[in-house]
């Protein structure tokens, strides 16, 4: 893809975008969930092709967002973890 082809669909989806929010149908949450992603996508290719610096730091602005979009779902496997290991504690109870 050249650069006028990339233009001309960053110019459609943008010119996109604008319309669904016309119409009241917003996609930010979707975009916003997928930042990440593509973040860490275009970090290991840069990675891959020996720019290691700009590609450490896109995987690593990519994983702290990727966390900060996460965290709910952290705590819960952490609240999980501190259930089960509290309740094996009270199962293994043994006297000495």
């Amino acid at each position: 893809m050249n650069g006028k082809s990339a233009l001309g669909v960053l110019l459609i989806v943008i010119g996109g975008l604008a319309v669904l929010n016309v119409f009241n149908i917003n996609l930010g949450w979707i975009f916003g969930l997928l930042l990440p992603f593509i973040l860490i996508g275009f970090g290991v290719v840069g990675w891959m092709n020996n720019k290691k610096v700009i590609g450490g730091v896109l995987i690593a602005i990519g994983g702290v967002m990727l966390l900060g979009k996460l965290g709910g779902f952290f705590m819960l496997l952490l609240a999980i973890g501190l259930i089960a290991v509290g309740v094996s504690l009270f199962r293994n109870k043994r006297s000495y």
